[in-house]
């Protein structure tokens, strides 16, 4: 066990040495979608009301909805 891993928890990657840097900041940028921290921190920046998430989020269920009916239109074509 390293020194640094009982000290560091979370998100977290080790670059060692040799590794790529750019494959070390896409291993984090996953883990941190995957954690949805990000996402999290947009939602706080600002105050939205709980009415305004409910029509939000309504719009796009029918946006989805609308897509699958799309979707199924292309699909039940004949060739």
């Amino acid at each position: 066990m390293r020194k640094n891993q009982s000290i560091i928890k979370g998100r977290s990657v080790f670059v060692r040495e040799g590794d790529d840097i750019n494959k070390c900041l896409r291993k984090l940028k996953k883990k941190m979608e995957e954690s949805k921290v990000l996402e999290e921190v947009r939602n706080r920046q600002a105050y939205e009301k709980p009415s305004s998430k409910r029509k939000k989020a309504q719009a796009s269920a029918k946006a989805r909805y609308k897509k699958k009916l799309e979707k199924e239109k292309l699909s039940n074509k004949p060739y």
